[in-house]
């Protein structure tokens, strides 16, 4: 346990002092009074109750201004700790069956057990269709991120593919990092539409930034559907528009900032190729200083 400004609880001891003088008179002068009813000697248990409740609420408060942290781990003093924003796609598409049971559903299971893997580095995610989102910013708590990734939904961001803005935003999110080694992982199932920034400027951003981007394209089956809802008959299903990922353009992001590009077709493929980015991208520890 850490405290941010050990100097506030001090200024909180000193106004809980304060209270209890008030609380009990301490330095009230003396005063004659012919109260109604002559009230007994004994320590009112309503008062002192009061009293207890009251300081405790002071002790309590005089803790917060200290601003108490729990480091969530303990690093070497020599580990160089990365920086990773998984940038991901929530157009519908995302909700084809040609992975089980859904295309979001693998990859969010994929992406928690890859962050489960690095716990020295800081994680962010970003999620787009049509609009893009920053759904947490860098952070270095484990259970944090996992819990993010889980919750990744198809939302209200529109039914586009913007993948231009979402890898801007991830850049700028990242270059405000101090962290030498940068990383985006952008997954996605489509074709970028629309947006103000074409990916190959985004791209070129990351470049500029030394920013590295590994590109994913998911599932891609031209007979996949997504569902459309119940009708009559029952669960309805619809093709999925096109069928297809813009490769090339994936592949040229990837080249452009030193990453490198994957086609994950099936649940498997899609692990070994975080497997193979976290070796890519494994922390070093050289030692552990005593």
């Amino acid at each position: 346990m850490e405290f941010k400004t050990p100097y506030l609880a001090i200024f909180g001891a000193l106004m809980t002092v304060f209270w209890v003088v008030d609380f009990w008179h301490i330095f009230k002068g003396a005063q004659l009074r012919s109260p109604l009813k002559v009230k007994s000697a004994k320590i009112d248990l309503e008062r002192l109750t009061y009293f207890a409740a009251g300081l405790l609420a002071w002790c309590l408060l005089s803790f917060a201004l200290s601003t108490p942290r729990r480091p969530l781990k303990v690093l070497p003093s020599n580990i160089e700790v990365n920086d990773i924003f998984f940038v991901v796609d929530v157009s519908r598409s995302m909700l084809a069956d040609d992975l089980a049971p859904n295309r979001l559903e693998v990859a969010k299971e994929k992406l928690r057990k890859f962050a489960a893997l690095r716990p020295t580095d800081r994680m962010g995610v970003i999620m787009f269709s049509e609009q893009v989102f920053t759904l947490l910013p860098l952070t270095v708590d484990p259970k944090l991120i996992d819990k993010i990734l889980g919750e990744i939904q198809i939302g209200p961001l529109g039914s586009g593919t913007n993948i231009g803005d979402a890898l801007g935003l991830a850049v700028a999110r990242a270059q405000e990092s101090s962290t030498k080694n940068k990383v985006i992982i952008l997954l996605t199932d489509g074709v970028s539409n629309m947006g103000n920034l074409t990916p190959l400027q985004a791209a070129k951003m990351a470049k500029e930034f030394n920013i590295k981007v590994y590109t994913i394209g998911l599932g891609g089956a031209r007979d996949a559907k997504i569902p459309m809802g119940r009708g009559i008959f029952g669960q309805r299903f619809q093709n999925i528009p096109g069928g297809s990922i813009d490769m090339k353009t994936l592949e040229e992001i990837s080249k452009m900032t030193g990453g490198k590009t994957y086609r994950a077709e099936t649940e498997n493929s899609l692990e070994e190729i975080l497997e193979e980015i976290q070796e890519l991208e494994k922390t070093e520890i050289k030692s552990v200083s005593d």
